[in-house]
């Protein structure tokens, strides 16, 4: 684009608000300030982002990174009443940088055809593309806009993820199993009959159901309890608790130790957790399951275990000084509840 101003442009950008946007919000702005400085009309804009892309492609060799959201982003904003040209710059752009994000809104405009083009794109020879076919349609995908219809009714995501269950791919294979615990959070039932189904079938597949049943699997969902063989047993005992760190200062962590010991005349598989019952700004405690380890644990054995949990400030939590308790989770079984108490720093 000759006439475009690059000077006028960098300074649009770079205004009084940059330094304090978020991630998702500097794209948006970039995008908006793009839309400022190029031409009139959306397909000879998305024309010129397309030939930018492939210039980067061909003279740079490489993936976009996170400073490329704003490509997707454009046509989230400007695209959406040009469905055919949108979805077909999507195909392209994402084997660059992902259209995630920037699907979901014309899942919602256009939902049949939306959700079709995305079987289709099940099949694409690019795994980045097969990829977008079933992160793009997640019903809680991170971040993003929501789909409730598809939380409601979860019918129209299922053809794509047996298509791509078994994929070449590992990329695609874990977006599998992201989209099948998005949706065990509001339809469990509808993955329990597809671990039922999927079990067995390869080595992939085994990861990706166990992969997508981890919300239930911390929610000691008694059927996928079953299915894994964690049904739980009084063969298991869990002794000397203890906190090391009864006093827990902000930006340090919580150390603490206990035994788990299998009293059965024969190996147990155990799934070990703890459940930390964070303190929230109404004074109620919330809890959040942390995975320990899953593994076999012989006939007559005592084992001590010795864990740390951070509490470091993230952007991601706010910590509430005050009391916490913390308990620890045996094959879906809790037991044993200990106080700590929470400082500031």
């Amino acid at each position: 684009m000759p006439s475009f101003e690059r000077d006028l442009f960098m300074e649009q950008i770079f205004d009084r608000e940059w330094d304090n946007k978020e991630l998702k919000a500097r794209a948006r702005h970039v995008s908006m300030v793009l839309k400022d400085n190029m031409f009139e009309d959306y397909p000879r804009n998305l024309e010129a982002i397309l030939k930018m892309i492939r210039f980067i492609r061909k003279n740079k060799n490489r993936k976009g990174g996170i400073e490329s959201m704003f490509f997707p982003d454009f046509i989230e904003c400007f695209g959406l009443d040009h469905y055919q040209i949108s979805i077909e710059a999507m195909e392209e752009i994402t084997m660059y940088f992902s259209c995630e994000f920037a699907i979901r809104p014309f899942i919602l405009k256009y939902p049949e055809k939306t959700m079709q083009q995305m079987l289709l794109w099940a099949s694409h020879h690019h795994p980045l593309v097969r990829r977008l076919s079933t992160e793009g349609c997640r019903p809680r995908l991170p971040w993003a806009m929501s789909l409730p219809f598809l939380k409601k009714d979860p019918s129209p995501v299922l053809a794509i993820l047996e298509k791509l269950k078994d994929d070449a791919a590992e990329t695609v294979r874990r977006s599998v199993a992201n989209n099948l615990n998005d949706i065990a959070k509001d339809n469990p039932e509808v993955v329990i009959g597809i671990v039922k189904k999927w079990q067995g079938i390869s080595k992939e597949t085994d990861w990706v159901v166990k992969h997508g049943s981890r919300t239930l699997l911390k929610q000691a969902n008694p059927a996928i309890m079953e299915i894994f063989g964690l049904s739980a047993t009084t063969d298991i005992k869990v002794t000397d608790f203890t906190i090391e760190s009864p006093l827990v200062k902000i930006g340090s962590s919580l150390i603490f130790s206990f035994k788990v010991a299998n009293n059965s005349k024969k190996d147990q598989l155990i799934r070990l957790e703890y459940g930390l019952y964070y303190l929230k700004a109404n004074g109620s405690l919330a809890r959040k399951v942390f995975k320990i380890s899953e593994k076999i644990y012989p006939a007559g054995s005592e084992t001590m275990v010795v864990r740390k949990q951070s509490f470091k400030i993230i952007t991601t939590r706010v910590f509430h000084p005050g009391l916490h308790k913390l308990s620890i989770i045996t094959n879906g079984q809790e037991s044993i509840l200990k106080e700590f108490s929470l400082n500031p720093e």
